[in-house]
């Protein structure tokens, strides 16, 4: 039974999966590891460079069968082959989804309408390398003929989280001598903060927007072009040295004074939160080179030759998909936390959000009608151990079931001392005392005063995934990248949704737009909201008035 139309709860396998988790809901992960001593061992999956242990969630082998039946029940590998052959599997917008022919070797063939894109991916890429070369050398000079020292990004969304997470995550890698800033809030603070300190004759700004018409970049892009021309002598021609684009929309970008020439595209098919391998990771190859940016890249192919080949019992996308997936609709866990034992992934959280809730934040189902059951978790995290002092007591002993992805690495890109190890240690604690807590029995038996044992008890039973890869390098980031882009798209699978649109966005959007000559009008304008927005409007503009 594999009618993609059918709702997920109607499936025999989702049935039968509510039966099983009726009779293992009072399971303790303390019992199931007794039950079977080498549970740690077997329920493990490696592949590439990541290996996973996913033997402290609330499953059995019964559990793993029933959820893999359920992903065949809705032709999940039907839906990974459409992908990987460019189908327009984006229904809302008629769109192919071909992230993964950014990163596809140069010798591969993938066909778009009849037309070979692979050959445009590199095209591109090579254009990127020539830039970044010319750049990072001094070659690339400014308007007053200074070395550009400063880059700043301009974008937002998937043209800011995407650059801004691997920058910071592959800071390690990056040359040294470059500043790198980047700018996506429209909050003038943001701007003023990036560029404060920087020299307009040193700087290179990076618009980008597919459009060029994103409301938020352009307004930021346009402040950038009157900080630079100011500090240039106000000579129009300095723009084309001190900006470039990544863009499709050429009129635009030429009309803003930017050279096409130096106008970076990409293509329909590519989604912004998917899109920081693309032209969009200009940035970040300005940041690493070339040769880091397209191991990288390496990183990402493998884990999609992973993905698209490997059984789903062995499959680390499918496994983590329906992991979520079962800690979500069938143990009520509404958020996951991503929880990096890493200081440079401080910001991969942050870019996992967008990536899993813009794309299956969704109660809409390809046919239409809505959803029968509930769609994406809240994903939210810190690195460790920052947050083992601020919201880990509530992981640990709130009321609330929170599953928790642990990432961590097995060497350190900055030794020092004991740091690592005691690093490490944390990381299998807090899983460990996650899955097994500690009894009563336990408390008292260290001689806790009886009144004081309930406040010291944990319940454990609180379910975890640890990935651990040897070090945090170019290849690896590519690497867990894909890995949480497959499991999401796995999870819309099942749930029966469209991953690849985001029209919860457009309302908001499409309002501010209209409320903005309403807030800078010179004259009281006439008001048709609700009275809640009508009343902040008049408010605002009267404290504006009063300032």
């Amino acid at each position: 039974m594999n009618n993609t139309n059918l709702p997920l709860t109607a499936r025999p396998a989702w049935h039968d999966l509510k039966s099983h988790h009726q009779k293992i809901q009072a399971a303790h992960l303390r019992q199931l590891f007794l039950d079977d001593p080498k549970r740690g061992e077997r329920l493990t999956v490696e592949a590439g460079g990541l290996f996973l242990d996913y033997s402290k969630n609330r499953i059995t082998d019964e559990t793993l069968k029933l959820l893999v039946q359920l992903a065949e029940q809705c032709g999940l590998r039907s839906r990974i082959d459409a992908m990987f052959r460019g189908d327009r599997i984006n229904i809302t917008e008629d769109r192919a989804v071909l992230h993964v022919a950014l990163r596809a070797p140069r010798t591969a063939s993938i066909m778009v309408e009849g037309e070979d894109v692979v050959p445009q991916v590199y095209a591109v890429l090579d254009k990127m390398t020539d830039f970044a070369d010319r750049v990072r050398s001094g070659a690339w000079k400014g308007h007053t003929g200074q070395r550009i020292r400063n880059i700043v990004n301009i974008g937002i969304g998937g043209s800011d989280l995407g650059p801004v997470m691997a920058y910071e995550a592959l800071r390690h890698y990056s040359d040294r001598s470059l500043t790198f800033r980047f700018v996506s809030n429209i909050d003038g603070t943001d701007f003023a903060e990036a560029t404060h300190d920087l020299d307009p004759a040193e700087t290179l700004f990076i618009v980008a927007s597919k459009t060029f018409t994103t409301q938020e970049t352009m307004t930021n892009a346009i402040s950038a072009r009157d900080w630079a021309l100011k500090g240039l002598g106000g000579d129009p021609r300095a723009v084309a040295r001190h900006f470039v684009a990544v863009s499709t929309n050429a009129a635009k970008v030429s009309a803003f004074g930017i050279d096409t020439a130096n106008m970076f595209g990409f293509w329909d098919w590519v989604g912004g939160r998917y899109s920081m391998e693309s032209a969009i990771g200009l940035s970040t190859m300005l940041a690493i080179g070339a040769e880091n940016f397209r191991a990288m890249l390496h990183g990402f192919h493998q884990m999609d030759e992973h993905f698209r080949t490997a059984p789903f019992e062995k499959n680390l996308p499918v496994l983590m998909g329906l992991l979520a997936l079962w800690n979500n609709n069938f143990l009520g866990a509404h958020t996951i936390a991503v929880l990096p034992y890493d200081q440079y992934l401080k910001r991969f959280p942050a870019y996992l959000q967008q990536l899993t809730m813009e794309s299956n934040g969704k109660q809409v189902a390809l046919d239409g009608s809505k959803v029968t059951c509930d769609t994406s978790p809240i994903y939210w995290g810190e690195p460790g151990t920052n947050g083992q002092h601020s919201f880990y007591q509530l992981i640990h002993q709130g009321t609330r079931l929170i599953p928790c992805d642990f990432i961590a690495f097995a060497e350190s890109l900055n030794p020092r001392g004991q740091h690592h190890d005691i690093l490490m240690a944390n990381v299998f604690a807090q899983s460990e005392a996650l899955a097994f807590g500690k009894t009563a029995e336990q408390v008292t038996a260290e001689g806790t005063p009886d009144w004081l044992v309930p406040h010291r008890v944990f319940d454990g039973n609180r379910p975890s995934n640890t990935i651990l890869a040897r070090r945090l390098t170019p290849e690896v980031l590519g690497q867990l990248v894909a890995l949480y882009e497959h499991s999401v798209f796995c999870q819309g699978a099942l749930w029966n949704i469209n991953c690849f649109d985001q029209w919860g966005v457009e309302l908001g959007k499409a309002l501010a737009q209209r409320i903005v000559p309403e807030l800078d009008a010179k004259t009281e304008p006439v008001l048709a909201h609700d009275s809640s927005t009508n009343n902040l409007i008049r408010s605002y503009r009267m404290l504006k008035g009063a300032s």
